[in-house]
């Protein structure tokens, strides 16, 4: 396990403007923050390691963005949410779970290839501006609720593949919004559990450090979610797709050369 702690102040401060920025963006435009912090870790360390720097900070941003919007709290979300949508949660519950042990079992350089894949897949559909929408039945239902939680659970890009279906199946963009966080949550329980080793053996400096990117996460989140009213939202998501490219390519290269 690699120790942040023990390294230069230099590598703390570049994490912290990658929390920093990839959460002032998801506030402003509403989506990028776990995926953009995961690929530019997983550019840097080993990726379980990444996986689990960004566990708690992206836990955080998850129950924030379910108690926004609405009277409920979270525990009534999941009630609600929870009566209607129960098999795609516990899908990709399930999926998550595999996923998260793919990271101890496969080499990472085929989860690499995956992650870059799936954001080649993500930046490709946004930029043409088509939404891929599936059957709103349940076999699809069990298909892609287990299919994102795999690969959610490796590489934390679940939405890219969960929001096929849940545009299909609601027009409901408060409902679209608490379902997918309500998976993006047992997503993150699984990877606690199923990580629970790799965890417990960080550092208290890397627990410091993680506590200090969940703040500075929350914080840049607030700012993002204010200036969301006085900024062109599609501006930001353009950019988030361009960061995303970069960082996708940079990945995709390192999985290739580490086969070679």
């Amino acid at each position: 396990m690699t120790n942040i702690a023990g390294d230069d102040s230099t590598q703390m401060l570049v994490l912290t403007l990658i929390f920093a920025l990839a959460s002032l963006l998801h506030g402003i435009s509403g989506l990028g923050a776990t995926l953009v912090t995961t690929t530019a870790l997983a550019s840097m360390y080993p990726l379980p390691y990444a996986i689990v720097l960004v566990i708690f900070p992206s836990l955080v941003v998850n129950i924030m963005t379910w108690l926004a919007g609405g009277e409920r709290s979270v525990w009534q979300n999941f009630i609600y949410y929870g009566r209607r949508y129960w098999l795609l949660a516990l899908t990709s519950l399930l999926g998550s779970i595999l996923g998260a042990k793919l990271l101890l079992w496969v080499d990472s350089a085929y989860i690499l290839l995956m992650l870059a894949a799936v954001i080649g897949f993500y930046v490709t559909s946004s930029m043409l501006g088509k939404q891929i929408r599936l059957p709103d039945t349940k076999p699809m239902l069990i298909a892609v609720g287990f299919g994102a939680g795999v690969i959610g659970g490796s590489t934390n890009a679940m939405s890219t593949i969960l929001m096929m279906y849940l545009l299909s199946a609601s027009d409901d963009k408060n409902t679209i919004a608490k379902v997918g966080n309500m998976c993006y949550f047992l997503g993150k329980v699984a990877q606690i559990i199923v990580l629970r080793e790799p965890i417990m053996a960080l550092s208290s400096g890397e627990w410091q450090l993680i506590a200090l990117l969940s703040v500075i996460s929350i914080v840049t989140l607030l700012v993002g979610i204010r200036l969301r009213r006085y900024l062109p939202q599609a501006r930001f998501r353009q950019l988030i797709l361009v960061i995303l490219t970069v960082l996708g390519l940079r990945v995709g290269w390192q999985g290739v050369m580490a086969f070679l």
